[in-house]
């Protein structure tokens, strides 16, 4: 696996303008103005996607069928694509928090805790978003990944909104306002499920992943 993930460091390398350019308009952003949320989801997200670009990359030019010559098995390839996006994602988390908390500290902002309390949904973000692009972009490759991608977003944010809008017709319930109404002690016990819900999907779609990976023919 380590040396997967030094191929696919120095893949990444070779998009290093596209890379500074993000850190840059991140790092702008946290800097000079009070909207840290977005910079730090930006630089988390797209960090994470570099991930899926090394298998674009390993599939140009039947470069699978060159890659399996080496001592690498399917199931461990896969596994390091879901690690090296999970490095790459919470490597800017971390990064791009620490950030905003010494810009928000100078400016006399949010507490540090209240800053990492705020942006632990990118987190939970970033776990889905792997589960549900890797296996796709594996399957179909890189364009059809994608209109596949989009679709099954699309999907389950239309899922959402049917879910929040029935529970509000048959229950008389607003889920959102339920949710901003909890007490401290829920929150947290929320923010362990939603972890817990997140790391079970995850290890749900590498299963998926290695499944069609190993079907997938070179």
């Amino acid at each position: 696996m380590k040396g997967l993930l030094v191929k696919d460091f120095k893949l990444i390398m070779t998009q290093k303008k596209f890379l500074l350019l993000i850190i840059l308009i991140s790092v702008g952003r946290i800097v000079f103005t009070d909207d840290v949320d977005f910079s730090v989801g930006l630089l988390t997200f797209v960090m994470s996607l570099f991930s899926l670009s090394t298998i674009s990359y390993d599939e140009f030019d039947n470069g699978y069928a060159f890659l399996f010559t080496f001592p690498i098995t399917r199931t461990g390839y896969v596994i390091e694509k879901y690690c090296l996006g999970l490095l790459l994602g919470c490597g800017a988390w971390i990064i791009s928090v620490a950030m905003a908390a010494v810009a928000t500290s100078i400016k006399g902002g949010v507490d540090f805790l209240d800053l990492i309390a705020h942006n632990f949904s990118i987190l939970l973000m970033l776990f889905i978003l792997l589960s549900v692009m890797i296996p796709f972009r594996i399957k179909y490759g890189a364009e059809n990944g994608r209109i596949a991608i989009i679709a099954s977003i699309g999907i389950v944010a239309l899922l959402g909104v049917i879910l929040v809008k029935g529970v509000k017709i048959l229950f008389n319930i607003d889920l959102l306002d339920l949710i901003n109404v909890l007490s401290d002690v829920s929150m947290v016990i929320l923010a362990a499920a939603s972890v817990i819900t997140a790391v079970v999907l995850l290890l749900i779609s590498l299963k998926i992943s290695v499944v069609i990976m190993n079907r997938k023919e070179m």
